[in-house]
């Protein structure tokens, strides 16, 4: 059994192929250092805790974007909704300007590149860890974008399946409403 766990027995074309079929939601990071904004697209936002407001998020090293969110104190996670592709698509291309005339995006009072049509969540980085390539970049809630009373309140998340983009809807859902997520590891919070 130690010998299977060893070595690898799939390839990285077979891993990319199991995991097309795993959907994961759109959000766009910026940072800035210093040099000017970066921005880049992931789909690997992932909630570690609750107390304190802690995520997660890998960097590629074949992003641009890379080398200065690794170095930023700071960075502003966008988690999007389909009204906000056109930011994913910005910050999924190479050689674009990801904050050009035609972008509208501003500066938080703290000096981060944001973008103000999709919620966001300031983050200060805790932790970088290297692995294979990519960094995950392990970060805190400092700050979030103001709460909507409006339609817009609950807007359809935006999903990264298969190469493709999808809106993630109520047509998609399975049941009933199940118990949150703490309730069920044993959490009252």
């Amino acid at each position: 059994m130690s010998e299977s766990l060893a070595e690898p027995h799939i390839s990285a074309e077979d891993f990319r192929h199991v995991f097309r079929a795993h959907p994961a939601g759109v959000a766009v990071v910026t940072a800035d250092v210093g040099d000017g904004p970066v921005a880049m697209t992931v789909s690997s936002v992932a909630s570690l805790s609750i107390h304190p407001p802690t995520l997660v998020f890998s960097a590629s090293a074949m992003s641009s974007s890379t080398p200065t969110i690794k170095r930023a104190e700071t960075v502003i996670v966008h988690l999007l909704s389909v009204d906000q592709i056109d930011l994913a698509k910005v910050g999924a291309r190479s050689g674009v300007n990801r904050f050009g005339d035609d972008v509208h995006w501003s500066r938080l009072l703290t000096g981060e590149p944001y973008y103000p049509s999709a919620d966001w969540l300031r983050r200060r980085v805790t932790q970088r860890v290297e692995v294979n390539g990519a960094t995950l970049i392990i970060a805190e809630a400092i700050e979030a974008s103001e709460r909507h009373d409006s339609a817009v309140a609950d807007p359809t998340p935006l999903v990264y399946h298969n190469r493709r983009w999808h809106a993630l809807s109520n047509r998609s859902a399975l049941g009933e409403p199940g118990p949150a997520f703490w309730v069920v590891y044993g959490r009252d919070d």
